[in-house]
């Protein structure tokens, strides 16, 4: 017995092939935007899970506010903190898990990346309708809280 997918399903297939071939895109051209800076998308994407945090975090905790690994987010601290971007703190809950605080330098990267991407994104949306972003947005907020809950299966007697 072969299911076919329904034309939403279809649709939803293909933006997720779109998703993973524009993830490709956007980590090589975030890899040219902050190279000047000693940055990678990696190193960035961690350097900005601290600096949205705005408080001192562990290395679970940028995994998981960034949706990447441990070990992938603890190689990328590691290094930046090498570089001066990080300084490690005690953790009072958990020893063996510091906590990392940006650096006065590290600030003051992300603000200049940061200042880089807007200039960036604002060439990109140009000539898109504002409702279509937001609701692209949307979709893919609910697409992505929908794979930790399974969706409810029609009801294949109707």
């Amino acid at each position: 017995m072969t299911i076919e997918p329904t034309p939403e399903a279809g649709i939803l297939t293909n933006i997720m092939l779109m998703v993973f071939r524009l993830n490709g895109r956007l980590l090589e051209k975030g890899d040219q935007l902050v190279e000047p800076f000693n940055l990678t998308s990696a190193r960035w994407q961690v350097l900005g899970a601290m600096a949205l945090a705005g408080k001192p975090l562990s290395a679970p905790q940028i995994a998981e506010a960034m949706g990447i690994t441990r070990q992938g987010t603890q190689k990328q601290l590691n290094r930046l903190e090498e570089d001066g971007f990080f300084k490690q703190s005690i953790n009072p809950r958990h020893q063996r898990s510091p906590l990392y605080v940006l650096t006065e330098m590290g600030k003051r990267i992300f603000t200049k990346a940061m200042a880089m991407e807007a200039v960036w994104a604002n060439g990109l949306v140009i000539g898109l309708p504002l409702q279509d972003l937001k609701n692209t947005l949307q979709t893919l907020n609910t697409v992505y809280e929908r794979l930790d809950s399974p969706v409810p299966k029609k009801d294949s007697r109707a």
